[in-house]
């Protein structure tokens, strides 16, 4: 197993997880937790595939991956009821999925041989939309909509991170390091104390 199937297989699992709770805050049958668990787990790297023209998005070329998503649906299909918060729980794995994502969609590009520009846009598309996928469809607020939180913010610096690494070194597997870690700690200050960017406020006409 190479760097980034292994980068993929546990972004998947763990997004997987989130797609679970969410399901079980939607108090659906074990079909839907295995259809939301997917969608979640698989959702961005599906867009980043079929974007950069991949020969096979990467779960048609290795069908595991949806197995390791309907085994996260079936661990939180028994076993969510003994969280006593589910939606801070799946905040805290979105937040680690997150960091894993953005890693392995930033080290796609980079194997495909694309320039910095791609490299962010891929690192970020790999992290969030599955999350948005599953946001949407469970009728929660998506995470990236969500007022001043740094969840598109954090996906957007810990990819950065990685490719101002990855143009002084070889070295990427500090770049994926730094990337998930720099990813994680933004996302988890605004979990844990609040960090917030500045937002857009209209301001009142001048007559």
């Amino acid at each position: 197993m190479t760097l980034l199937s292994a980068l993929d297989y546990l972004s998947v699992f763990i997004f997987a997880l989130t797609g679970a709770l969410a399901a079980s805050r939607a108090q659906l049958d074990l079909v839907g937790f295995f259809f939301i668990s997917c969608l979640t787990a698989v959702g961005g790297g599906t867009i980043r595939d079929v974007l950069l023209n991949r020969d096979l998005v990467f779960w048609v070329t290795d069908p595991w991956y949806i197995a390791a998503a309907c085994v996260a649906a079936v661990l939180v299909f028994f076993l969510a009821h003994k969280l006593e918060n589910r939606r801070r729980a799946l905040d805290w794995l979105d937040a680690g999925a997150l960091a894993v994502a953005v890693s392995a969609g930033v080290g796609v590009a980079w194997s495909l041989g694309h320039g910095p520009a791609i490299v962010l846009i891929m690192g970020m598309i790999t992290g969030t939309m599955g999350g948005m996928m599953r946001d949407v469809v469970c009728n929660e607020v998506p995470l990236v909509l969500r007022k001043g939180e740094l969840y598109l913010s954090a996906a957007f610096f810990g990819a950065l991170v990685a490719q101002i690494i990855h143009l002084f070194t070889d070295y990427d597997l500090l770049a994926f390091a730094a990337c998930a870690v720099v990813t994680f700690l933004l996302r988890a200050g605004s979990l844990a104390f609040g960090w917030k960017l500045p937002i857009y406020k209209a301001r009142p006409k001048r007559h």
